[in-house]
């Protein structure tokens, strides 16, 4: 059987770059077996030239480097590189301001990292089940909800459709999080308003638990909660 294999510059004798600094600072004497042969396979043999996006910056975050990825537009992540730098940058000044005006007895309960802002935000973000359609004898199954998301509505005339909950995994979790940040702050219609300023005002509510994306998380696992009736179709 043949399988199809992309076609590599570099033979298998090429190592992997190591872009973390810490690796090379630990003593060879704390080094496990293969830590410490894998070392010295990098003084003989050739080692691949590093990707573009891999740096030793200790202010690299792979979030962030993500978040950048999916609010860029027509390639130009120049732009959208530096909505993110003001929107941190934003967070840190209001952040900071708050803590000057704030009494004594609160200034350690205020966050003013914003990149543990960020963090913070994007886990209250994150939803933890989601809806997908099940097709089965070539229907698809899809719930249509009468009024409010306690109370679902089933119609059994053929061809109906069911919504099935099922848990999601931790990098789509981290895509709708991220979906919903971008598209809440491009659909406000607050045209004065920068969109660093629009994402700043977004990550500062999802980091309080409250806005739109927390609330939009919240109805999402409503659904789910009022279709858990038809969870069994997961496994059909």
């Amino acid at each position: 059987r043949v399988f199809q294999v992309r076609w590599s510059r570099y033979n298998p004798y090429y190592l992997e770059p190591e872009a973390d600094k810490e690796k090379y600072r630990i003593p060879e004497s704390e080094l496990s077996e293969e830590d410490r042969e894998q070392r010295k396979l990098k003084a003989l043999r050739p080692i691949k030239a590093a990707a573009p996006d891999l740096t030793s910056s200790v202010f690299n975050d792979p979030q962030i480097s993500k978040f950048v990825n999916m609010m860029m537009q027509d390639g130009n992540k120049v732009l959208a590189r530096s909505v993110i730098t003001q929107t941190l940058e934003s967070i840190k000044r209001k952040q900071v301001e708050r803590y000057h005006k704030a009494p004594d007895a609160q200034k350690e309960e205020i966050e003013c990292n914003p990149y543990t802002i960020f963090h913070k935000a994007l886990e209250n973000c994150k939803p933890v089940i989601g809806m997908v359609s099940v097709q089965k004898g070539g229907k698809y199954y899809q719930v249509k909800l009468c009024g409010s998301f306690n109370k679902a509505c089933s119609i059994f005339n053929p061809p109906f459709f069911v919504q099935v909950p099922t848990p999601l995994t931790e990098n789509r979790q981290r895509f709708l999080a991220m979906k919903w940040l971008i598209t809440e702050c491009r659909d406000n219609k607050h045209r004065r308003t920068h969109m660093y300023e629009k994402l700043s005002q977004e990550l500062l509510a999802a980091f309080a638990n409250e806005g739109n994306v927390v609330k939009r998380k919240h109805d999402l696992h409503k659904m789910a909660e009022a279709n858990r009736a038809f969870a069994h179709y997961r496994w059909w």
